[in-house]
């Protein structure tokens, strides 16, 4: 993989792209991969690829904001089912067709773009998160292990608390940890990682976090308000591709 220089162009541009735009509105890194790569890669080998970038800028942003201990306390049902679902779809990679798989791909960054531009935000009482924390845990598991996509609809979920901005941003990183650690061991127990993939996977790295570095400086001079409306009228073309060719 490493020795076409075709596909190692793109791997390093995606994840530099895909890292800045993580930085500045602090998730998007697997989406944005994902409806670049699947382009010139097949969907489980795209998902390997993000695995090792995904897991480091993550924990990086799960780790920083100060409010790490008290959305575990909170939201722990949340995370966790989020985490043992991720099995539970990772059997449809040796089961179902990667076609249909590259399309509810397609579809559910159509879905979430779709809902982000038209700004609807439901917001869930501290009552409802008991019961429905799970129920999006379980959906968000699933779909991350059909799709290698950690965003629908966990992000929706969490942004549907109230949380403030630091601690949604920290309660993203810890979702995203979570789920990109399961997925790994989701991939590897489907046969679906190779020291190939292994190796270009931490190749992504450092374009990764250069790029996390660049939005993180970018978000304190933009206006995240216009920068957020051209991301996601940009997720909706890619994922509108993505199911125009699944």
């Amino acid at each position: 993989m490493l020795d076409h220089p075709a596909t190692l162009a793109a791997i390093l541009g995606t994840f530099l792209l895909a890292g800045g735009v993580k930085g500045v509105i602090g998730l998007g890194l697997p989406t944005v991969t994902l409806a670049i790569l699947t382009v010139v890669l097949d969907l489980a080998s795209a998902m390997a690829l993000l695995l090792i970038p995904s897991f480091a800028t993550n924990l990086w942003q799960a780790l920083i904001g100060g409010h790490g201990r008290a959305l575990l306390r909170d939201h722990w049902p949340f995370f966790a089912v989020a985490t043992v679902t991720v099995a539970l779809g990772g059997l449809a990679l040796n089961r179902v067709d990667h076609g249909l798989l590259r399309m509810l791909l397609g579809l559910l960054i159509v879905a979430y773009a779709g809902v982000s531009l038209a700004g609807w935000r439901p917001r869930i009482a501290a009552a409802q998160a008991r019961v429905l924390g799970p129920a999006m845990g379980a959906l968000n598991g699933v779909f991350t292990g059909m799709t290698g996509s950690f965003v629908v609809p966990g992000v929706l979920y969490l942004n549907a608390l109230g949380l403030s901005r630091d601690a949604l941003v920290q309660a993203m990183g810890i979702l995203f940890t979570l789920a990109t650690a399961a997925l790994a061991l989701t991939l590897a127990g489907a046969g679906r990682l190779s020291a190939d993939l292994g190796l270009a996977s931490l190749v992504g790295l450092p374009p990764a976090i250069l790029g996390m570095a660049a939005g993180q400086w970018l978000r304190k001079r933009l206006s995240e308000a216009v920068f957020r409306r051209v991301f996601f009228v940009s997720l909706l073309a890619l994922g509108g591709y993505i199911v125009a060719g699944a």
